[in-house]
């Protein structure tokens, strides 16, 4: 047997008895990533959280900023203050530099108490409306809340509404408000979608190399099975002539005849999905940021806490009520070492307060040249160019709600900057609120486009398509469904002879 026949027969061997392994695992995927389409993993996300507020009053609101931050060991070192409401009464919440939460009461300036079974009932009931509530107890984590960015909440309280949806409340520790809801639809279908896509049913915290190398392992297991069938189907198939049957195809029996024609047909695609799938674990931190990454405390200037308005919290709240703004929550900033205020609506619709002219103006948003300013101290490199982006582009767009990254803010216009450094590190600033959106060198987008290019088909022409993508997708899913499905049956009737084979011998 020369070297050709050699490869082709171990190639052959690999796909059938990878196959027998990873069929059952690949139906699971596609079934899985179907649902997906419609129903995403439970978060919460800015748009719900000030929605469930009340509007914030100037009436007997609120004690000084100094009272608030005199409850902090290190007031200067405060990284962020928010007015904002818990159990629709208002609150400051403070995050130090050591990134725990601090809640002060904004009507005494006195600490809010610790945490127990009746604030968090309270506190759920402020979030869900006209429904009994079931206090379930705290939580570490679970099958819903391994997200890292609940980590400074932990533990969590649970909470079950009596409410139409049936939703499940879980409330910070550290803050009393609520940091996810998820309805009970939405909970029985990701049994059957994310958590069985992502195989939560592994993952037992945020950060878990046991369940990342089981994810990493088994994709890869399954990109093997298809780069060789691909391979055995090419080899197998007559592009010229036809065999005996006076089909292109050797197999007769059904499930072998469809099971080649249906891979095929759908090889490209199936590889594709599985080896992004592999990529979207960032194998060996392949796309880790390789370079410097952007500083978003020299890009401040200073903490909050440390240099701040002198505006009250009632005048700022009347100032906003004056510009037709009902503001639900107010955030203390800093960008450049110039204070300003951030507000949001229930919309999550923003307003900047500033000192423009020795007088206190509402505007919507920062000048570019003012983002520039600060954008400079980001990273030890010069600025190259930048950009207004007027539209979605490749690398800064929004996602629907269903997606994994649906919560995340992806407002028009944005400032894109361009940095001259080894690592072309590109970052996108938010001119409504003055937040660093994302952060991109040479290897993240190229991480980009093998994950999530690859698997989810988001460049925004394609999102835009809305339904007709969606219908491409599940299309696609059932070919590959229907080739794991007829690889099933192939497998247990191969394990069902190799078994006899087996038991016989003995």
């Amino acid at each position: 047997m020369n070297l050709s026949a050699r490869a082709k027969r171990l190639t052959y061997l690999i796909h059938r008895w990878t196959g027998v392994a990873a069929c059952v695992l690949m139906a699971l995927w596609f079934v899985s990533g179907i649902v997906m389409l419609f129903i995403g993993y439970p978060k919460l996300t800015p748009w719900e959280r000030l929605q469930a507020m009340p509007a914030l009053q100037a009436q007997h609101c609120c004690v000084s900023l100094e009272q608030v931050l005199a409850h902090s060991s290190a007031p200067d070192k405060v990284q962020e203050i928010v007015l904002t409401s818990v159990r629709n009464q208002p609150y400051f919440r403070l995050r130090e530099g050591k990134g725990n939460y601090l809640l002060v009461d904004a009507r005494s300036g006195a600490l809010a108490p610790t945490m127990d079974e009746q604030l968090a009932l309270a506190g759920a009931r402020a979030f869900v409306t006209k429904a009994d509530a079931h206090y379930l107890g705290t939580v570490h984590e679970d099958r819903w809340t391994h997200a890292r960015s609940l980590d400074p909440h932990r533990p969590l309280h649970q909470v079950q509404m009596d409410d139409a949806d049936h939703t499940l409340l879980y409330l910070s520790d550290s803050t009393g408000q609520v940091v996810m809801d998820a309805p009970r639809a939405q909970r029985m279908w990701n049994y059957v979608g994310a958590w069985l896509h992502w195989l939560y049913m592994f993952r037992d915290k945020p950060v878990d190399p046991v369940w990342s190398w089981i994810v990493i392992v088994l994709s890869a297991f399954g990109t093997l099975t298809a780069i060789t069938g691909t391979l055995a189907g090419i080899w197998r198939w007559r592009f010229r002539g036809r065999y005996k049957s006076g089909a292109r195809t050797p197999y007769r029996e059904a499930y072998l005849h469809w099971h080649h024609i249906i891979g095929l047909s759908f090889a490209a695609i199936i590889f594709t999905w599985i080896f992004s799938g592999l990529m979207s674990m960032n194998p060996l931190g392949i796309f880790d940021a390789r370079g410097e990454k952007p500083n978003s405390a020299a890009y401040r200037g200073v903490a909050p806490g440390a240099m701040h308005l002198s505006l009250s919290a009632a005048q700022a709240i009347t100032l906003l009520n004056d510009a037709g703004f009902r503001a639900n929550e107010i955030e203390w900033r800093v960008l450049h070492g110039r204070p300003y205020l951030l507000a949001r609506n229930a919309a999550n619709a923003t307003r900047l307060i500033v000192a423009e002219g020795g007088r206190y103006q509402v505007r919507e948003r920062w000048g570019d040249a003012e983002l520039l300013q600060g954008a400079a101290q980001l990273l030890h490199a010069p600025i190259r160019d930048h950009q207004v982006l007027e539209h979605y582009d490749t690398y800064y767009y929004g996602r629907q709600q269903e997606a994994m990254m649906g919560a995340a803010e992806r407002r028009l216009p944005a400032l894109r900057v361009r940095f001259e450094e080894a690592h072309q590190t590109w970052v996108h600033l938010d001119p409504f609120t003055g937040d660093i959106e994302s952060s991109l060198d040479q290897a993240q987008r190229t991480g980009r486009w093998l994950f999530s290019f690859l698997h989810s088909w988001d460049l925004p022409p394609m999102l835009q398509a809305g339904a007709w993508r969606d219908a491409i997708l599940i299309l696609l899913s059932l070919g590959g469904l229907a080739l794991s499905i007829t690889g099933i049956v192939i497998g247990w009737r191969r394990l069902r002879v190799w078994f006899g084979q087996h038991h016989r011998a003995h």
